[in-house]
């Protein structure tokens, strides 16, 4: 047998059409059946694991990978630990991955020994402050790490994108000279970190406030530190003809810097500067017949594997964002034990799931991605992410689906203005989890602004 064949044999498990009993399956099919038992298809070697008996692939000298892993983090934790139990601990909740194999590679790493050498001797206290100290030499092992423990319950919930986001600030002031950086720590710090935090809970991530933060922040020193390499003056001593010819000159990214004068008024900083309200030119929105082209496509089609093939789908069905769809919960999905028929609940009440959609979207519940790590197979996550306890990030969703070709906000808002023009704003706000205020402002722009409601009623 070549290799990958060998591989596969030893990992299939399940009941022998022989036997009837659930084990191992490394013999080949039978004529009336699928892959059988060992014993019964004649295979002499025994599979078990001779120190846990587990029945499958050898991974070192006669025993499963999740004994050799066990082994090394013994050798590398628990030789002569500063707090054995806190240790022991650690070790049980890397060998629960669902594949051991994932943490023996990713132990590997000079930079992760390093990491689990310091906690096991002391030198790193076993905390989010701690973890937070390796953060420039094994960043990406730390966060791991990190999202491990939260999962388990051995660290507390601390929210990853508030916990870097606060790192992010530091750098971002480090470089800049003090007449740009005084005024920007505060509102960072005064403003969007104090609101980040008070907001940010196990329930509801703090992805989005803190991009919005970032770019706001980020906008704010390009154009404090224009100000003060080309006419010398500060946020308080800033004109109004300065904040206009700013706006006037660049992109529209520039109209982010409003937040920051809005923060300036409230706190005595500069009370001259008025900045309005940023209006789009223009609302993209595919056609309808290009919308149906795509949903055909993500539903029929191979172009892309099924977690964003459902992504999408949701996005051109029931006009989500993929922000949104990205941190949807398993418990959102509800199936009718009798009919079958599958429930989305995206709003304030449930919405059917049309075929073929719903089988789609079933198909999914039983294959999701990524459950094979430490998080032991739990996750609540309708879209897991690589690390325990986190869901996938929306920028992989959003750039698989533009490496396709599909035009986000456009699909978004197409699929919106077809919702609107058979069904009244509120209940479309209701089912799809938009703000009445944005679903009038969507109904306007897309001419339904549904006037005659009222008298059909009647």
């Amino acid at each position: 047998m070549c290799g990958p064949c060998f591989t596969v044999a030893t990992r299939t498990h399940g009941t022998c059409p022989d036997c009837g009993h659930h084990r191992l399956l490394p013999g080949p099919p039978a004529q009336d059946g699928g892959p059988r038992c060992a014993p019964c298809a004649g295979i002499l070697h025994n599979f078990h694991c001779a120190r846990c008996n587990h029945e499958g692939e050898f991974y070192r000298r006669g025993i499963c990978a999740r004994c050799a892993l066990r082994d090394d983090l013994t050798a590398l934790l628990l030789t002569n630990p500063a707090n054995p139990t806190t240790a022991n601990r650690l070790v049980d909740i890397l060998c629960q991955a669902d594949r051991p194999e994932s943490i023996i590679t990713w132990k590997r790493s000079a930079k992760v020994q390093t990491l689990l050498t310091s906690i096991s001797s002391g030198q790193t206290p076993l905390s989010h402050e701690g973890l937070d100290s390796h953060r420039d030499t094994a960043g990406r092992a730390a966060d791991h790490l990190r999202a491990l423990l939260v999962h388990h319950g051995l660290f507390p919930y601390q929210d990853p994108y508030l916990s870097r986001f606060e790192a992010w600030i530091d750098v971002k002031l480090r470089p800049m000279p003090a007449e740009v950086a005084k005024p920007v720590e505060h509102f960072a710090k005064w403003h969007h970190l104090r609101r980040i935090r008070a907001m940010a809970t196990p329930d509801t991530t703090a992805q989005g406030p803190v991009h919005s933060a970032k770019q706001e922040i980020t906008e704010t020193i390009k154009f404090l530190d224009w100000l003060w390499q080309t006419h010398h003056r500060t946020a308080a001593t800033c004109t109004q003809q300065d904040v206009d010819t700013w706006l006037t000159t660049g992109p529209t990214t520039r109209k982010a810097i409003r937040t920051f004068f809005i923060f300036a008024k409230k706190t005595g900083t500069n009370m001259r500067v008025e900045i309005g309200h940023y209006a789009a030119k223009g609302r993209p929105a595919i056609p309808q017949e290009q919308r149906l082209a795509w949903l055909k496509e993500l539903l029929t089609g191979t172009s892309e594997s099924l977690p964003y093939r459902v992504a999408g789908t949701l996005l051109l069905l029931y006009a989500q964002p993929l922000v949104r769809v990205a941190s949807l919960r398993t418990d959102a999905i509800s199936i009718n034990d009798t009919t079958g028929a599958i429930r989305i609940c995206l709003g304030t009440h449930p919405v059917p799931v049309p075929q073929p959609f719903a089988e789609l979207l079933k198909q999914h519940l039983r294959n999701r991605p990524n459950l094979r790590t430490a998080s032991d197979g739990d996750s609540q996550w309708l879209f897991p992410g690589t690390r325990a306890g986190q869901h996938l990030h929306p920028n992989t969703i959003m750039d698989r689906l533009r490496g396709l070709g599909l035009d986000l906000l456009g699909a978004r808002n197409a699929a919106l203005d077809e919702h609107l023009s058979v069904t009244p704003p509120p209940l479309v706000a209701d089912a799809l989890g938009y703000s009445y205020q944005v679903a009038f402002l969507h109904a306007d722009a897309a001419e339904e602004a549904w006037t005659r409601y009222a008298s059909e009623r009647t």
